[in-house]
């Protein structure tokens, strides 16, 4: 007992410290403008009216978002694969369109900046303009940023938080480098509260680990379905708008279910698709067999048959 009532009273020495670091009037930390919370534990009403919300449209999502994207703070969108990088960067670039179109500022429209690294843009490749016109985000409003460091692109993406010209932040990582951890990502997460801008880390090829992010969606792409017509018929053959699978890997609310994103980029709005939308209607019309072509030639050796049991020689 008494053990536990020194190790409870250093842990509230730990976070007046913290809490009285947070208040000093220095440039990009948060300001409380209420007391310390000597117990530790903070209002939650308090803290959701504080941070404006993006609605996406998606009532499930939203519901997992706490209302909808953050507008000011820190947004880890994770791509489990290098080759589910693609999906991952499109559901960011949707993201980023209605960021942009939610901080309309009179005729204007406040550029996206986003920071590539350059392991990432090796592997993945730069976003293309015209590919990003045809998306729905104008390419003559969006910074491209190439550090030749992480170091770099952590410094540039440090920097723009702390200006106001921005609609959204994106910063493209590989992997879970050793330079950014939970100290960097609580850094950034600070600074983007303070300068009330979305900041959107696209994590490529990497695993789950520990971060300041209060939400990380996990992104996969899923089989689109046929374009519509006017008259609401689908024209079969054809390649309709691009859909991902979106799960919930960090939230304050459970949820284990995927969930089905459409992405109109003439609307520029997100649609949520029901599962049986997307596994009905993808079946080819002529299937064929799932062989490759190497496995059909003419000198392919023939098969060794099945193993049998041999005798022993002695």
């Amino acid at each position: 007992m008494v053990h536990q009532a020194m190790a409870q009273e250093r842990l509230s020495a730990l976070r007046d410290t913290i809490s009285r670091i947070e208040n000093e009037d220095l440039p990009g930390l948060v300001r409380s403008v209420r007391k310390p919370d000597k117990s530790g534990f903070r209002n939650q009403s308090q803290e959701s009216q504080k941070c404006r919300v993006l609605p996406l449209g998606i009532d499930q999502l939203d519901f997992i978002l706490g209302g909808g994207l953050p507008l000011a703070g820190l947004t880890e969108i994770r791509a489990g694969q290098t080759r589910d990088a693609g999906a991952a960067a499109g559901f960011v670039l949707g993201l980023a369109v209605l960021c942009r179109a939610a901080q309309e500022r009179g005729e204007t429209l406040s550029p996206v900046l986003w920071i590539g690294q350059p392991m990432a843009a090796s592997e993945a490749g730069h976003p293309y303009a015209v590919g990003l016109q045809a998306y729905g985000l104008d390419c003559g409003r969006v910074l491209f940023a190439n550090p030749r460091t992480l170091e770099e692109a952590l410094w540039i993406a440090e920097t723009a938080l702390n200006l106001a010209g921005f609609a959204a932040v994106i910063l493209e990582i590989r992997g879970n480098p050793s330079g950014f951890g939970l100290s960097e990502s609580r850094r950034l997460h600070v600074r983007a509260r303070a300068g009330e801008l979305p900041f959107l880390l696209l994590r490529q090829a990497g695993e789950e680990e520990a971060s300041s992010a209060p939400f990380r969606l996990l992104v996969r792409p899923a089989p689109s379905s046929f374009r519509l017509l006017p008259d609401g018929s689908a024209l079969f053959g054809s390649i309709g708008n691009p859909v991902f699978s979106v799960t919930a890997e960090k939230s304050r609310v459970l949820s284990s279910s995927d969930i089905f994103v459409e992405w109109n980029a003439h609307d520029r709005r997100f649609r949520q698709l029901s599962p049986n939308t997307i596994t009905s209607g993808t079946e080819s019309s002529h299937p064929v067999a799932r062989l490759s072509l190497s496995s059909i030639r003419q000198d392919r050796p023939d098969p060794v048959g099945e193993p049998m049991a041999f005798q022993r020689a002695s």
